[in-house]
């Protein structure tokens, strides 16, 4: 929840606007400004104060708690003209909510945080958690000093200026083993009995003073016996599924308790948790409901023949009888953690549990990203958002050179020329497979005539994939025509390389006969010139000659061009292929140089 505080009029007209825009993300606070203030900072997740950045300080600085559990608050000045990233900037999620009071408010986002500020991912802004010595490498990462990259596997991270190391065997890189002995280094069962559920072993997680800079995506924890020096941070991605198994009438704290030794024994790292798993008959179990609810991760359920068929080391006869699989722990981890999953750490009991972890494999991450029309301002903040994330870019030359400016040090950007989309889709779906964050973009919406359709067709069920919609270039046409899509409407790609003429002449006169309002897409190039003239006279067939028509060239780019004319004044040779042609219907007419088809209300008419 984002609480709004004002002191003034002009302020209060500011907490309006944000709580028109969110109004289920917003609660207004009255009264006098410092116990608004107080009771906002106390009750939200953040907080939006309408009020100057000295005031503000002087009143939150008595607030302060930590960097984890304070919200982010942002200030706005009396004019609306700035929104300042007070408090929280990553944390706090003040940045990003910086941005987006600016973008209702018409206020320019201030952001200072250093790492915004010249480009770079904050690692504590990383899509998984970080810790250790976070302010040392970050400091190195800014001054551009050698941070050394140590990663037990590719995951779906955004770019970082850091050198990729060769695997060594201290402890962080060592393997864990399913048939680890059950034994409990010095201090291990201490962290584990008192320890938060998500900080499991973080005592062993700091490094030791000393000159060298790390960086380490792994699930797992230094050995204490081992030492590190230099300054190190650990990424901690979401790798680790553990498997609960439990008499009825087990209580929360066992299950937690011994889940936090399991992970301790084995040297695995609390934060990686990313679901407990088990049979479904232990759904409702109290216990491990609410041992999931306390560790934060989801709860996921599999039926006992689903188990059954799981080969697993420590089998037993008690599940069996009990649940009618001969494992539980085991079984849940490794179909937790799905195709690939290997078991890290083998069953461990306590009075009245079991718990074993399996280790996921990484999924990468696609991003399928339509940036517009052309004009920056039509690029949707989330399309800006996937490329920040992405470490990989995908796309037609002429694309990326857009977009350029937008990326972030260290992304590796893989460009071709027109003509290669297939090759570009199966690249783009390759480095996901691989383990990346890949951004794959293209004009308008890329579901429209664009890359989503043969990157999908590429892609399995072995990454995610996310969908960023652009605005597309019949809508960007619309827009300067007047309101030519005001009914039913059709688009039509005239160009034959992929699709027969015979198929595209049928839909054209489909469409004709339906009086849909026409929107051609690849009107016409230089090597295909009887295309656009062979649909309009088709079109002809059903619609008077004085039918408007509207011609756009290159909609929201600097040679933007655009002309409303008549089905039997268009001219073919006007147009090319960053054309788009809009036929109106039978109820389109011109008003005042636009194009208006009526929405076809009774009061028009």
């Amino acid at each position: 929840m984002i609480g709004l505080v004002a002191a003034t009029a002009a302020g209060a007209r500011g907490c309006e606007r944000l709580a028109a825009a969110w109004p289920e993300r917003t609660r207004r606070y009255e009264g006098g400004v410092r116990d608004a203030l107080t009771r906002a900072f106390a009750e939200c997740d953040q907080v939006v104060a309408f009020l100057a950045t000295g005031a503000v300080v002087r009143l939150v600085a008595p607030l302060l708690v930590s960097k984890a559990a304070d919200p982010g608050v942002v200030a706005v000045d009396e004019a609306h003209r700035h929104a300042v990233a007070l408090l929280g900037g990553h944390a706090g999620g003040a940045n990003a909510l910086a941005r987006e009071v600016g973008a209702v408010l018409g206020a320019e986002p201030v952001i200072t945080t250093a790492t915004d500020a010249v480009g770079l991912p904050g690692l504590d802004a990383l899509p998984y958690p970080a810790e250790g010595d976070l302010a040392a490498v970050t400091r190195a990462l800014l001054d551009g000093a050698p941070v050394a990259l140590h990663a037990d596997a590719t995951w779906p991270l955004p770019p970082l200026p850091v050198t990729p190391a060769a695997p060594d065997d201290t402890a962080a890189d060592r393997e864990t083993s399913p048939a680890a002995p059950e034994h409990t280094p010095a201090n291990a069962a201490d962290t584990a009995d008192t320890a938060d559920p998500a900080d499991t072993a973080d005592t062993a997680d700091t490094a030791a003073i000393g000159g060298g800079f790390a960086l380490h995506v792994t699930d797992r924890v230094p050995d204490p016996a081992h030492p590190r020096s230099g300054h190190a941070v650990y990424v901690r991605p979401p790798s680790l599924v553990v498997g609960v198994g439990a008499s009825r009438g087990v209580g929360a704290a066992e299950v937690v308790a011994l889940v936090r030794r399991t992970l301790a024994e084995s040297g695995l790292a609390g934060k990686s948790v990313t679901a407990l798993a088990t049979v479904d008959a232990k759904r409702d179990e109290p216990g491990i409901v609410a041992a999931a609810a306390e560790w934060g991760v989801p709860l996921l359920v599999f039926d006992a023949p689903s188990l059954a068929a799981v080969a697993v080391p420590n089998p037993s006869a008690a599940p069996l009888a009990a649940v009618g699989t001969p494992s539980v722990a085991e079984a849940a981890a490794l179909l937790g953690a799905g195709r690939g999953g290997e078991l890290v750490a083998q069953k461990r009991k306590s009075a009245m549990a079991t718990a074993a972890v399996a280790r996921r494999t990484p999924r990468g991450r696609l991003a399928v990203v339509g940036l517009g029309p052309g004009a920056r301002d039509l690029m949707t903040p989330r399309a800006a958002a996937e490329l920040r994330r992405a470490s990989v870019v995908v796309g037609l030359d002429q694309y990326v050179d857009q977009v350029r400016d937008l990326l972030p040090p260290g992304m590796r950007v893989l460009e071709s020329g027109l003509g290669a989309e297939e090759e570009r889709a199966r690249t783009a779906v390759a480095q996901a497979r691989a383990g990346h964050a890949v951004a794959l973009i293209g004009s308008g919406d890329a579901g429209v005539y664009a890359m989503a359709s043969p990157a999908l067709a590429e892609a399995a069920d072995d990454i995610d994939v996310v969908g960023v919609p652009g605005v597309t270039a019949a809508l960007a046409a619309a827009a300067l025509l007047g309101a030519p899509l005001g009914h039913d409407h059709v688009a039509i790609s005239l160009s034959d390389l992929h699709t027969p003429w015979e198929v595209i002449e049928r839909r054209v006169r489909a469409a004709a006969e339906a009086d849909l309002v026409v929107t051609f897409y690849n009107p016409r190039s230089r090597g295909r010139d009887w295309q656009l003239p062979k649909a309009l006279s088709v079109l002809a067939g059903h619609r008077r000659p004085d039918t408007p028509v509207g011609v756009v060239h290159a909609a929201s780019r600097p040679d933007e061009r655009h002309a409303v004319t008549t089905l039997a004044e268009l001219d073919p040779a006007d147009v090319d292929m960053v054309t788009v042609v809009t036929v109106g219907n039978t109820a389109t007419r011109t008003v005042a140089g636009r194009m208006v088809t009526p929405r076809g209300y009774r009061w028009q008419s």
